[in-house]
This record gives C-alpha cells, structure tokens and sequence, in this order.
C-alpha cells in the first residue's frame, strides 16, 4: 500500500511546483543582497557574470556545474525521420528534423 501512495505524493508535489510562482532574477539578487548585506547591484553584476560563465562553459565542454546546488548539460539527439506517422487516429506527413 506504501508503494502505491509515493508516486500520488509525487504527483501532487509536481502539480504545486507548475503552480508555484518563479522567482525572478531581481528577486533572486535582492534576496541575496540582503543576506549577504551587499548591494542589489552588485549582486546582481555576479549574476550576470555567472550567466555568462555559464554559457561559455556548456557551449565549450557541454557541462557546467554549480558545486551542490545544479547541473547543467547538453543532449544529442538524432535527428528525426521523415516519412507517414499516426497522430491522433490519422495518418500525417512529417518532414524530417
């Protein structure tokens, strides 16, 4: 019965997070700033910087990681096939990606 309940819990879990409001990049540098008794400006600088760090490192080793907090990688996928496939109970024409 333990089983059955985790993934409802998990669903409902998932549900708040879609409904739950973003937090902002202004919001997230005020934050910051005021625990870290910093300027909002110059946090905010940080992050800029940090996007930009970012960037560069996932286009230059496909990875960046934020050290116990995020990962951040890129996939490669291959490429769709064109050809005729059922959607929704017809057949359709799909260009190849």
């Amino acid at each position: 019965h333990l089983s059955v309940m985790a993934p409802m819990k998990a669903m409902k879990a998932m549900k708040a997070m879609k409904t739950a409001k973003l937090m902002s990049k202004g919001t997230l540098a005020t934050e910051l700033a005021e625990a870290a008794e910093l300027k909002k400006s110059d946090v905010s600088k940080v992050l800029d910087l940090l996007a930009e760090i970012g960037t560069k490192e996932v286009v230059k080793n496909g990875k960046f990681t934020l050290p116990g907090l995020a990962m951040i990688k890129t996939r490669k996928k291959k490429a769709t096939k064109g050809g005729k496939r059922m959607m929704f109970g017809q057949e359709v024409k799909v260009k190849p990606q």
